[in-house]
């Protein structure tokens, strides 16, 4: 196993992370973005305002897209495991 050989494993793996949790993350941003600006026009400044509306967002976009995860998820790590053979060498 060479040094470019981990760094594109390294690569491969964070790029898939980047991936994986880009949709939660950007739904994430818009609903707290959308609460700022409603607490904005309304000068209500409740934190748990904040975090409850992002908790339940957050959780029903991965319960959506938790098939979609899981399929990407498996095959990574299926080609992850094919590619060991060749590390070996």
């Amino acid at each position: 196993m060479t040094d470019a050989t981990v760094i594109e494993i390294g690569r491969d793996t964070l790029s898939m992370m980047i991936l994986l949790m880009a949709p939660a993350m950007f739904i994430a941003l818009a609903v707290g973005l959308a609460i700022s600006v409603i607490q904005a026009a309304t000068q209500i400044q409740e934190m748990t305002l904040t975090f409850v509306p992002k908790i339940l967002a957050v959780v029903l976009a991965l319960a959506v897209l938790g098939p979609w995860i899981a399929s990407q998820m498996i095959s990574f790590t299926q080609r992850l495991f094919a590619g060991f053979p060749a590390l070996v060498r």
